[in-house]
């Protein structure tokens, strides 16, 4: 397993000229974003990882060790893939004691325990393919282990690890396998495997008993949909990616929502989705999950808070429709209190509605008999009974 180390911190007299650059770089095969500027005698680089950031305003210097000796090659391709190096950064050979030669860590015990599987291979051919030939679909990817260790094979992916000695940042990447679709060989007896699944997977996250910001207890399920970016991470740092997203998302609902009241929460489903899906995306990262989407379904409320509020709301509706009510009859009333001015004003306009009303009584057909009578001769009759 191959390995790289970055330090951070150059004294100013190493610095080098440079022209301005700016890369970005990362993803799931990288497993951490990088950023950089250099401009004229000075650089600032961002590193931004799982586990934090890192800035310095010195020039970095990528150092290599692989098997104890320096492999420009290796320093090529890592340049390409994983960081960019600047055309001036040398490569040179860094000695730890926890880094050591990977055939010394094998040892002639690994060696003789795949010569004795080539063997039983063979002895069993061909009932062994039955055992040792597998296949991966187009959606996934397979981990192989091989005593233990992941398998030095297939596509590779770049794992960074950041950590901090003696007032130097380190920034340490070691490279991990995988093997892409199609058909692959195990080995019997030696090697193990693990299948990742990459699509998007969606879950529910049972209803949860939330005690809101004024102390209101509702229950509220959601949804969520999460992938893979990294397979061997997804089973190297953790032991079930999905069953460990599941119990996550569930608490993270809980203290997201227990800040909230439930105004906010009915208002403001939106924005609680956004807060919620970013706590858990980063919280996830280290596991090689993607959170992708989280959605708020639904919001349960206690039967007596329910028949509490639909009471407010009837009242509320009611007192409303009153309200318009009294309105109409105040306009109504106004109107015929001028209408009634202006028929008095004009005895004229009392006939012609005196006369407008004998033509609708005359209009239906009934067996009544209507004698039209002035309406002075009614006026005297009531003063003669006065």
């Amino acid at each position: 397993m191959r390995y790289i180390e970055a330090l951070s911190r150059l004294p100013p007299s190493e610095m080098l000229d440079t022209s301005m650059l700016d890369a970005e770089t990362g993803g799931a095969s990288s497993g951490f974003n990088y950023s950089s500027q250099y401009a004229s005698r000075r650089a600032s680089v961002n590193y931004r990882t799982q586990f934090g950031s890192m800035s310095a305003d010195e020039y970095l210097t990528p150092m290599l060790q692989v098997n104890q000796r320096t492999d420009t090659n290796v320093a090529r391709r890592l340049s390409r893939n994983s960081f960019l190096i600047p055309p001036q950064t040398f490569v040179r050979r860094v000695t730890t004691d926890d880094l050591k030669d990977k055939r010394e860590q094998s040892g002639y015990c690994f060696g003789v325990l795949i010569v004795l599987s080539y063997l039983l291979v063979i002895i069993t051919f061909p009932l062994s393919l039955c055992f040792c030939l597998k296949v991966v679909q187009e959606y996934e990817r397979a981990v192989i282990f091989r005593l233990g260790r992941i398998l030095d094979n297939g596509a590779r992916e770049i794992v960074s690890v950041m950590s901090y000695q003696d007032e130097k940042s380190f920034l340490r990447c070691h490279e991990v396998n995988y093997f892409r679709p199609g058909l692959f060989f195990l080995l019997p007896c030696i090697d193990t495997y693990s299948k990742v699944d990459l699509r998007t997977v969606t879950f529910d996250v049972p209803p949860q008993e939330i005690l809101t910001k004024d102390s209101v207890t509702v229950a509220v399920d959601a949804v969520v949909y999460f992938r893979i970016f990294n397979s061997v991470i997804s089973i190297t740092n953790v032991e079930d990616a999905a069953k460990s997203t599941k119990l996550l998302a569930a608490t993270t609902l809980r203290n997201v929502l227990g800040t909230k009241t439930l105004h906010e929460i009915l208002a403001e489903r939106d924005k609680i989705d956004t807060v919620i899906q970013t706590s858990l995306d980063e919280a996830t990262d280290p596991w090689g999950v993607k959170v992708e989407r989280v959605e708020v379904k639904d919001v349960r409320l206690p039967i007596a808070l329910q028949k509490a509020m639909a009471a407010e709301a009837e009242a509320s509706r009611d007192a409303r429709a009153k309200i318009i009510a009294a309105e109409g009859e105040m306009k109504a009333s106004r109107g015929l209190k001028e209408a009634a001015d202006i028929i008095n004003e004009s005895p004229i306009a009392m006939q012609l509605r005196y006369l407008q009303t004998l033509t609708q009584i005359a209009a239906e057909r009934n067996s009544t008999i209507v004698f039209p009578i002035p309406v002075e001769l009614l006026q005297a009759v009531s003063q003669i009974h006065r």
